[in-house]
């Protein structure tokens, strides 16, 4: 029988900028980080799985198209719609509106250097 995993264990954003991404991520999200991260990164106190973003291991190419395409990475919230609305007015390009999803209120936004992000509420 084969060994199996139990799930994601780490996510992280490679990225151009890792200071800039780093405080789009504080900034409009809230996400804090945490005290130690290895080199070329900012790690987040997510749960249950650690966030990143971070600088591109060797032989990524950020400028072969639009970064994380047809990867779906989706974060929870409390209130998906107040954050929708926070986003917005932050002029934050939202793709989505809030629309009813089998797990709650969701929404998609460019994040951190055109990565789209999707966002659930309870």
């Amino acid at each position: 029988m084969p060994i199996s995993i139990d799930g994601p264990d780490f996510v992280a954003l490679q990225v151009r900028d890792v200071a800039a991404a780093a405080a789009f991520c504080e900034k409009h999200l809230g996400l804090r980080r945490t005290p130690a991260a290895p080199p070329g990164a900012v790690v987040f106190d997510t749960k249950p799985t650690p966030f990143a973003v971070r600088e591109p291991l060797p032989g990524t190419d950020l400028d072969a198209g639009r970064p994380g395409l047809g990867v779906a990475l989706w974060f929870s919230t409390p209130d998906a719609q107040a954050l929708h609305d926070q986003l917005t007015a932050d002029g934050i390009e939202v793709l989505t509106p809030v629309r009813e999803s089998p797990f709650g209120p969701v929404f998609s936004f460019t994040g951190p250097e055109g990565y789209v992000l999707t966002v659930h509420g309870a």
